[in-house]
């Protein structure tokens, strides 16, 4: 069956803390669009989220706002700066730093959608 237009509206909902040491705000992660999920994450100064993984699912980071450093598979960290896009393939270890004075924020898009399951802790 093909899925049909929608508009997937932003809830009056709070951001919430994870176990991985950033903030989550949920924009879009619907049954609905089980190709895409977008989520705006915020990392506070001086912290790093921990190492994870998602398995069966590609995450872009878009950065937003804020400088930070991103590690991605066995790669040495790369600065991040808004505007800057991170791809992840599925399966490889990440994590991000905010090494900035201010918050690190940015968008955080899987394909196909997140899914809880999918997510692996590394430490």
């Amino acid at each position: 069956m093909a899925v049909q237009p929608f508009v997937s509206r932003k809830q009056a909902q709070q951001e919430f803390f994870t176990d991985e040491r950033c903030f989550i705000i949920e924009n879009h992660n619907t049954p609905r669009d089980d190709a895409l999920s977008v989520a705006q994450a915020r990392v506070e100064p001086g912290v790093a989220t921990v190492w994870h993984r998602l398995r069966d699912t590609d995450e872009r980071y878009v950065a937003l706002e804020g400088h930070g450093f991103v590690e991605v598979g066995d790669d040495v960290a790369v600065e991040l700066n808004p505007g800057d896009v991170v791809f992840i393939p599925a399966g490889v270890r990440q994590r991000i730093i905010n090494k900035g004075s201010g918050q690190l924020i940015f968008l955080a898009l899987c394909t196909p959608r997140f899914r809880p399951e999918n997510y692996e802790a590394l430490e």
